[in-house]
């Protein structure tokens, strides 16, 4: 007898499903993705006992016919490519024709399609139980598709006990269908558990004039989590700088531009978490996880995060289908890029520009603050004076963008003057800071059961803190500047902001080449091996404009014999090597300016201003106009805030005079 076999059809299936259907979510994500893909407009998604027992997935989509829908029960059947080619470039979110035979193996299943074009007057219905069709009938239904699973693994006992619970099942769906609906913003959704309604989302237009998605984005977060106060818009338009091979008849080939479009929302400084599980990242509206792109939104960040924490985003990315490469996971979760560095530079860019752009508003529309104190030794003069009382422009779209745990979508806060007995109670949450203009009413985790109310359009966001006139009160406990504001209370951290003021002026030394050598006594030789010695021939004018002097002695060995002047290393040969280990890193995109920022960080820290030394209250005005010009005023090199606001409904939530 041989002892290679050919598998049956059935345990073939079953294999298939073992790297297509992980578990109830795997499941629901492929239905949901077929239904995107037959341009649907309304999804529901109804399950129970966590998936376990029950998935329903129904769409008002293109439909099939009878036909289609017996051929779409074989393996490798679909509509979506053709040719080996199509692989090359695929634009639909599913492509592999494997989900529906794998589900079908693993459960019971039933299919319910009706074609809507060419409109047909019954739906067909085919039932299929462990892979085996048992009946084809005609029925009644509305125009779409309904696939129904029950029993998931109940023909494969070893894979069904690997399962958790229920709830964790159903985070795990309530997840997927989170990135789904932020995916598609124009496609309304509807989740069912247990014959509860969670979610009944209505689809999110796009309007104005140039009809851009990102309205319909805002919407959309709205409606899961509550609010997208603090979330900073970003649309940013470019081409990589790379040259794409094609095949020309003459020339044999030619280089072509790749467009590139990066927009969504970033949340501004002071709005992160300690995990990575708030970044939502879609490639050609697919949501994948790409460690590069991780990456890129940190270079983004550079400076305005502490270490170990992570940026709230949403961001989708969209480039030629042909540059992606979606089938190199067996669940489509991960990508891969052509160009990988070039996309991860335009993403890093993006970022950066947004949050300068939104830092720019501080000095545009910033009107002359009153007098600050004039002495500290006279007290009387630093009396503060009232101002005005404004209440928040949205009494009820007050919520912090901190995504909550994907199980379970925030609810706003109530309004002001609602009582406490009318509002659900409201766990605190814990920020590293609070992001300038943005409200701090906290929020809960609690299911929603429809979109949530929502403020007007036609009010305007927050202007950024050093936006609005700040008058100077006094010092806390020589460290901490007392400011007032229309809006509050404001704290400055006369350190963090010195840091970030000479931070910024010696980078802008650095990167205009103002910097000067400073010669070493003796000159050192540096030997490193053969691909660090290509890196510093390639990186060699980069840190000669910015004061390194490093010229080649030999086929791997360096002659060091200038720094730059700020540099204070006992040992200059081991602070070239952590150096170039430091940019390699990094990624050669970023190396012409990040060049030697962490030593400048480190400098900084030492001449800055520090705790309890005395400024008197020119020197307090100065530093506040001074701060007011950095590209990054809110953080400090290090990434912690310089500034922390209180505003007046918080104030007067913590005396009581509101709840």
């Amino acid at each position: 007898m041989n002892r290679i076999r050919l598998l049956s059809e059935q345990v073939a299936n079953q294999i298939a499903a073992g790297e297509v259907v992980e578990r109830p979510a795997s499941v629901v994500k492929e239905l949901v993705e077929n239904a995107i893909d037959a341009d649907a407009r309304r999804i529901t998604v109804e399950i129970q006992a966590g998936g376990r027992g029950l998935i329903r997935v129904t769409d008002d989509g293109v439909g099939m016919s009878e036909d289609d829908a017996l051929l779409s029960l074989e393996r490798h059947a679909t509509s979506k490519i053709r040719h080996a080619e199509d692989l090359h470039a695929i634009a639909t979110m599913g492509f592999r024709g494997e989900a529906l035979p794998s589900l079908a193996s693993v459960s019971r299943m039933s299919l319910t399609t009706r074609e809507r074009e060419p409109a047909t007057p019954f739906a067909t219905q085919v039932i299929i139980h462990g892979g085996k069709i048992l009946e084809v009938k005609e029925a009644g239904a509305p125009v779409g598709t309904s696939i129904e699973a029950r029993q998931l693994f109940y023909n494969l006992p070893a894979r069904r006990k690997f399962l958790r619970s229920e709830e964790t099942e159903k985070a795990h769906i309530q997840h997927y269908l989170t990135l789904a609906a932020l995916g598609y913003p124009a496609v309304a959704f509807a989740f069912i558990s247990d014959s509860r309604t969670l979610w009944q989302l209505p689809p999110a237009e796009a309007r104005g004039a140039t009809g851009k998605p990102l309205s319909a984005l805002r919407e959309r977060l709205r409606s899961l989590y509550g609010s997208a106060d603090g979330m900073l818009p970003v649309d940013f338009a470019s081409t990589l700088d790379v040259n794409r091979l094609t095949r020309d008849p003459d020339t044999g080939e030619q280089s072509a531009a790749v467009a590139i479009h990066i927009w969504g929302f970033i949340g501004a400084p002071g709005l992160s978490r300690a995990t990575r599980e708030n970044q939502h990242l879609f490639v050609n509206r697919r949501p994948v996880e790409n460690r590069g792109l991780n990456h890129a939104l940190l270079e983004g960040y550079h400076t305005t995060l502490m270490k170990g924490r992570f940026p709230v985003t949403c961001l989708f990315i969209e480039i030629d289908p042909a540059e992606v490469d979606v089938n190199i996971h067996p669940a489509k979760k991960e990508v891969k890029f052509r160009h990988e560095n070039a996309v991860r530079q335009q993403v890093g860019e993006a970022v950066r520009q947004t949050l300068r752009e939104y830092h720019r508003q501080t000095t545009a529309g910033y009107a002359p603050a009153p007098p600050p104190f004039e002495a500290p030794e006279n007290p009387a003069k630093n009396a503060p004076v009232a101002a005005p009382h404004q209440p928040p422009s949205s009494p009820v779209d007050t919520a912090l963008p901190l995504f909550p745990e994907p199980s379970a979508p925030a609810i706003p806060s109530a309004p002001a003057g609602h009582s406490e007995a009318a509002a659900a109670p409201l766990p605190p949450i814990t920020v590293d800071a609070v992001a300038p203009g943005a409200e701090t009413a906290p929020t809960a985790a609690a299911p929603v059961l429809a979109a949530p109310p929502r403020a007007p359009e036609s009010v305007p966001p927050s202007p950024p803190l050093l936006a609005v006139p700040l008058r100077i009160i006094g010092v806390l406990g020589r460290l901490y500047v007392v400011l007032e504001s229309d809006r509050g209370l404001v704290l400055l951290d006369q350190h963090a902001a010195h840091e970030r003021v000479l931070y910024e002026q010696m980078l802008s030394r650095l990167e205009t080449g103002q910097v000067v050598s400073q010669r070493l006594l003796l000159a050192e030789t540096i030997e490193v091996s053969t691909r660090d010695a290509q890196f510093l021939r390639e990186q060699a004018p980069i840190l000669a404009r910015l004061g390194v002097g490093l010229n080649e002695f030999g086929e791997r060995t360096f002659l060091l014999d200038a720094l730059p002047p700020f540099v204070q290393a006992p040992d200059a040969r081991t602070f070239v090597l952590a150096l170039v280990d430091e940019l390699k890193a990094t990624g050669q995109t970023v190396n012409s300016w990040r060049l030697g920022e962490q030593v400048i960080a480190k400098t900084v820290c030492r001449h800055a201003v520090k705790a309890h030394d005395p400024l008197t209250s020119v020197e307090l005005e100065k530093l506040l106009q001074d701060l007011r010009r950095c590209v990054m005023p809110y953080t400090c090199p290090h990434g912690r805030p310089t500034l922390i606001e209180m505003n007046f409904r918080e104030l007067e939530k913590r005396f009581g005079r509101v709840v």
